[in-house]
């Protein structure tokens, strides 16, 4: 019998099996997901949530649930068209889709994210001045979107992220009032696992809202084209690069956990906003807020008088993460479909990107003319929530279609079953809450 010296050495592992370098370890799965995620919880977002949970109390906790699946569906099946054609929604469309349908769709993003831009960039300037150092809302205003386009034109975009997110810690604060503002938790629980809609039209438009700030138009494009980034970096820089199937397997894999963390997190944090409003303003009468100052009582449970600072700084953070993907998806989106072919993106500085951050800087111009209408900052936020969640539906139907074509993305890559029933299915919920709103509004 052979001493075991005598045996061959073992083969090494099965490529299929191989994890691509660099994705070992739970944080290192995390990506353009992750980053989504944090982006979704928005100004936006967290006015939206202190809204609801002002307005019903926990009865509406169920959407932040229901909207964790579909959302983590529709994001799925954009990563994984950035992620195997190596280019975003729009060129996508611009090859595959008839010419017809590609400047409609890019029409609905920048609708979308104009008005979502306004109201957070108004809602920023009124936390600035009203709860930080004061000055006029206007000129934060200006700031803010100066900011927003400058410091990712000048220094690392990852960099410049990962450092807001620190801000966005301030969010982590909602969680806390939750444990300290005596949440009637049997209630919370079961409007957490009770679907129900109190109030009529009220909580329909409300539904709309919730589903427009978790499932809205700039992520798609958003995610989609964070993903095409990192395949051209895989592939040396160009979109038609080949990779490995047993790569382009682990990284489809890595999407899903990435995408399914992400959105759940996001959706969590947006839960225990809605939590904490219906402990603090909801019990307490106030049923309707108009100023951010309103909004920042729900952390007074925790932070007492300093319950503005805290709400600000995570308003703030949250909106100086997302205002540079608003403007982004857009740039992107406009290069993709005119088929510009030397491409920028914010993974390139300023000076070989000029056209991409020219254009970004147009769209913050154009949310920055709404900031002097005088428009309420907490209600522009919900609204602009309602408008996403009313143009979102077309855009969606138009990723679940490219995402499962085999032209687009060849034979074997296209969507499994379970996911291609639940990206559909989140695409005729959002319709139908839409045209629901909608007939409501005409009665």
């Amino acid at each position: 019998m052979p001493s075991d010296r005598a045996l061959p050495p073992a083969p090494p592992p099965a490529p299929e099996a191989a994890d691509p370098p660099g994705r070992h370890g739970l944080l290192r799965r995390l990506g353009p997901g992750l980053v989504t995620g944090a982006a979704d919880d928005d100004p936006s977002g967290l006015g939206t949530y202190t809204q609801i949970g002002a307005r019903f109390g926990y009865a509406l906790g169920w959407t932040l649930l229901l909207s964790w699946p579909l959302m983590a569906a529709i994001q799925e099946a954009c990563a994984r068209i950035g992620c195997i054609t190596g280019q975003g929604l729009a060129g996508a469309l611009r090859r595959h889709a008839p010419g017809w349908a590609l400047w409609p769709a890019v029409a609905l993003l920048v609708v979308a994210n104009v008005v979502n831009l306004a109201a957070d960039l108004g809602a920023m300037a009124a936390a600035a001045s009203g709860l930080v150092v004061g000055g006029p809302r206007w000129l934060w205003a200006v700031a803010f979107g100066l900011l927003c386009v400058w410091v990712p034109a000048w220094l690392d975009y990852r960099r410049y992220a990962a450092t807001l997110r620190w801000l966005t810690l301030a969010l982590l604060a909602y969680p806390a009032v939750a444990l300290l503002a005596g949440v009637e938790w049997r209630a919370a629980l079961t409007g957490l696992a009770l679907p129900r809609l109190p109030g009529g039209w009220d909580a329909l438009e409300a539904l709309v809202a919730v589903l427009g700030t978790t499932i809205s138009p700039y992520l798609f494009f958003w995610q989609a084209s964070l993903e095409a980034e990192e395949r051209r970096a895989r592939t040396g820089g160009s979109a038609g690069g080949t990779e490995p199937p047993a790569a382009l397997r682990a990284e489809l894999r890595r999407i899903r956990f990435d995408t399914v963390a992400g959105m759940g997190i996001s959706n969590l944090v947006g839960w225990f906003v809605v939590v904490a409003a219906a402990a603090t303003l909801h019990a307490a009468g106030r049923h309707e807020i108009g100023t951010v100052a309103e909004a920042a009582e729900a952390l007074r449970p925790l932070a007492g008088d300093a319950a503005g600072l805290l709400f600000a700084l995570g308003l703030i953070g949250t909106g100086m993460l997302a205002l540079p993907a608003f403007a982004a998806s857009i740039a992107y989106a406009v290069e993709e479909a005119a088929g510009w072919r030397e491409q920028g993106g914010l993974d390139r500085p300023f000076r070989k990107a000029r056209g991409f951050y020219a254009l970004m800087a147009l769209v913050v111009a154009m949310g920055g003319v709404a900031e002097p209408l005088g428009l309420d900052p907490v209600r522009a936020l919900y609204w602009a929530a309602v408008v996403n969640g009313l143009l979102a539906p077309p855009l969606m139907a138009a990723v679940m279609w490219l995402s499962d074509d085999p032209r687009v993305v060849g034979p074997e890559c296209r969507l499994p079953g379970w996911l291609r029933l639940l990206g559909w299915l989140a695409t005729l919920a959002m319709g139908a809450a839409a045209a629901a709103l909608v007939l409501a509004w005409l009665r």
